[in-house]
């Protein structure tokens, strides 16, 4: 295991299309499977909570970090923060970049997650292994998200 999960999928959608999908806080909750109280702003805590079936006791909330269009998302989160009994806000969260190539097909979309190196030891192995899966899930789900609804 290393601090980072790194994910890349080509979507057959223009960039305009995928960067929606991404930054639009409403399609966002589409395809990632979370209810969000408002828009993403660069610079403040997104809130909502996971309708993700088993997770629905799970609170959503990250800090925005960039928004350039058609290039780069990113934010800060707890990574597998399911336990309601325990603050994760004394952990350093970690960075969730998504970023975007055009290219002849579509758009590459690259899915970086770093900073697991300064978790808690004992969540490392965990929160990693979970979050690599489910980013490999959703990689899958804004692939058909961006496929039905273009």
């Amino acid at each position: 295991m290393n601090d980072r999960i790194e994910k890349r999928i080509e979507l057959k959608a223009p960039v305009s299309r995928v960067w929606r999908a991404l930054t639009d806080y409403r399609e966002f909750g589409e395809w990632f499977r979370v209810k969000l109280d408002g828009p993403f702003v660069p610079g403040q805590v997104s809130r909502g909570h996971i309708t993700y079936p088993g997770y629905e006791h799970v609170k959503w909330e990250v800090v925005v970090q960039t928004m350039e269009p058609g290039r780069l998302f990113s934010f800060t989160w707890h990574p597998y923060s399911v336990d309601s009994n325990v603050d994760y806000s004394k952990e350093t969260p970690t960075l969730v970049e998504f970023r975007l190539e055009k290219t002849a097909g579509g758009t590459l979309l690259l899915l970086t997650e770093s900073g697991f190196d300064k978790i808690p030891s004992h969540r490392i192995l965990e929160a990693w292994r979970m979050n690599d899966g489910g980013w490999t899930e959703q990689m899958k789900n804004i692939e058909s998200h961006v496929a039905q609804k273009p």
